[in-house]
């Protein structure tokens, strides 16, 4: 008899099974676009060296943010790829998917000018539907995730020797309003004005490029970044590398 051929699905179901017995996590992340999906791409390799402690990690990234449905039954179009039009179902797929392993789901989101308490609750309040419930983080970009970069000038600097650092130099990170633009104003040529003037899909294109290049050069000691330690902590909590 030919042995039977395993898919993708039964090979995902497989590995969990082998990290609940080896106590590791596995971490599914959900952000809402590329220039996201970039940047915790190199801060998680930080965060968790998955080559020295076997966690491991698979990032998701979206076309936008989009808001919670109103009815969190209704489905929505999945070729929108909308993060937050989307989540009810995803987390409810995950915590039958997931039940049984190690594994936590982690949304990351920028908070833009929304009230963070209450976002949360509604998030929550979403999360409280799914039965079971996913093990899941939220955590938020205080204003949007190049706030993580603002943090930590000699990163910038590193990544960017001729950027302008007095645009940045001395701010709180998680207290700057504009923050990509307050970027943009280091490392453009004719600062956020210009780049503004470009638009869509330039913006995108610079936030992207800046994910690539900065990311990697982030000291998580040194950061500044409040919202940065929260998501960081979360992590290293529920991998089990701190209390």
């Amino acid at each position: 008899m030919q042995p039977r051929e395993r898919g993708p699905a039964s090979w995902r179901a497989l590995v969990l099974g082998l990290f609940r017995r080896e106590g590791l996590m596995h971490f599914e992340v959900l952000v809402e676009d590329r220039s996201g999906a970039i940047a915790l791409e190199a801060l998680l390799k930080k965060i968790l060296t998955p080559e020295a402690t076997g966690h491991t990690y698979t990032i998701h990234s979206y076309k936008g943010l989009g808001s919670i449905p109103r009815n969190l039954r209704h489905g929505s179009d999945p070729r929108k790829r909308i993060l937050l039009s989307r989540l009810p179902g995803i987390l409810r797929g995950y915590g039958k998917s997931l039940s049984t392993y190690n594994a936590v789901v982690v949304v990351v989101v920028d908070l833009d000018q929304r009230d963070c308490r209450a976002f949360k609750r509604e998030l929550v309040a979403l999360l409280d539907e799914c039965v079971p419930r996913p093990d899941t983080l939220f955590r938020f970009a205080i204003e949007e995730i190049e706030a993580w970069y603002l943090g930590d000038p000699d990163a910038v600097k590193e990544a960017y020797p001729d950027a302008r650092l007095n645009a940045i130099e001395g701010c709180m990170p998680d207290a700057v309003e504009n923050t990509w633009e307050r970027l943009a104003d280091a490392l453009y040529p004719g600062g956020s004005s210009a780049l503004k003037r470009e638009g869509y899909p330039r913006i995108g294109e610079m936030k992207c490029e800046w994910a690539r290049n900065i990311a990697p050069h982030v000291d998580l000691e040194r950061n500044r970044s409040h919202s940065l330690k929260v998501f960081m902590n979360g992590v290293l909590r529920k991998a089990g590398i701190v209390q």
